[in-house]
């Protein structure tokens, strides 16, 4: 949301979001990406400000949990293992996004028997390394549009069953729900045990609020659940050269990140508290 690539130059934003009202920060690395994690941890932890690290930079294809190939999901492993490392070294208490395969790839196929399988091997020992590390290994459904593998959080949910470790948790998002989902209360029924947060972003990626999303489902399938993890916002800074063109993002839908977050923050608070207003008399 507010620089392509995080470099030491870049903890002035968390100062900044964190004077916005903002209580965590995701910060996306890579391998294009170097910094100091031992600043990032005393800067974020003289703030208060909690941070999770997401793997938004430069990712390897040949990286992926879910390959065919044995030796790329060799590869992967050691791969999220090293982002593991670096989000534990900058005080990031989660690893979050969609780290059973890699956000691209879509094979058009009847998947293979053994695909969740080996990929739920995989998941299994990244999430006991994370744990080891102190880091959660947290998971996120996909659009078709991005990945095969999982974009319901039934398919999630079946993929963790699988990978059986207590160190994996839930994240979702209402941008890739909006295609994948029809029944919000089942949807988060689903997770509700590992759900740890919520991507609240509208359908087309914009401030939430004002498109298709029905945030009065969201809110209260949340509150059914006693959810009590964190609502946060994502989006592509579209005023940064071609960054947000090239991540698929072809509208102006964040053009300046603080008012996104002003806006986002408030819309969001008032849902939240809407939905546990009791409902009027019939």
């Amino acid at each position: 949301m507010f620089v392509e690539t995080w470099s030491d130059a870049s903890l002035g934003i968390l100062d900044r979001v964190r004077e916005l009202g903002t209580d965590i920060f995701e910060i996306s690395v890579g391998d294009d990406m170097d910094f100091t994690p031992a600043e990032v941890r005393r800067r974020a932890e003289g703030l208060g400000l909690a941070l999770t690290a997401g793997p938004g930079g430069v990712w390897p294809a040949e990286c992926d949990l879910s390959s065919d190939s044995p030796e790329e999901r060799a590869l992967g492993l050691r791969w999220h293992s090293g982002i593991v490392d670096l989000a534990a070294e900058m005080g990031a208490f989660a690893y979050c996004g969609a780290a059973y395969g890699h956000p691209g790839t879509v094979k058009r196929r009847r998947p293979p028997e053994d695909e969740y399988p080996r990929t739920a091997e995989g998941l299994h020992h990244l999430a006991d390394y994370a744990e080891r590390r102190g880091v959660l290994l947290v998971l996120e459904p996909m659009s078709h549009f991005r990945t095969h593998m999982v974009n319901t959080p039934e398919q999630l949910m079946r993929l963790i069953e699988l990978a059986d470790h207590g160190n994996i948790k839930v994240n979702l998002d209402t941008y890739h729900m909006i295609t994948e989902v029809r029944d919000y209360a089942a949807a988060f029924h689903t997770v509700r045990d590992r759900l740890i947060g919520l991507h609240a972003c509208e359908n087309d990626r914009g401030c939430p609020g004002g498109g298709l999303v029905p945030w009065a489902e969201v809110f209260a399938a949340l509150r059914r659940i006693d959810f009590d993890g964190y609502l946060m916002l994502e989006a592509y800074n579209s005023s940064i050269g071609d960054f947000a063109y090239r991540r698929g993002m072809f509208h102006n839908v964040c053009p300046d990140p603080e008012d996104y977050i002003r806006r986002g923050h408030r819309f969001l608070r008032e849902m939240w508290n809407r939905s546990a207003a009791p409902a009027d008399p019939e």
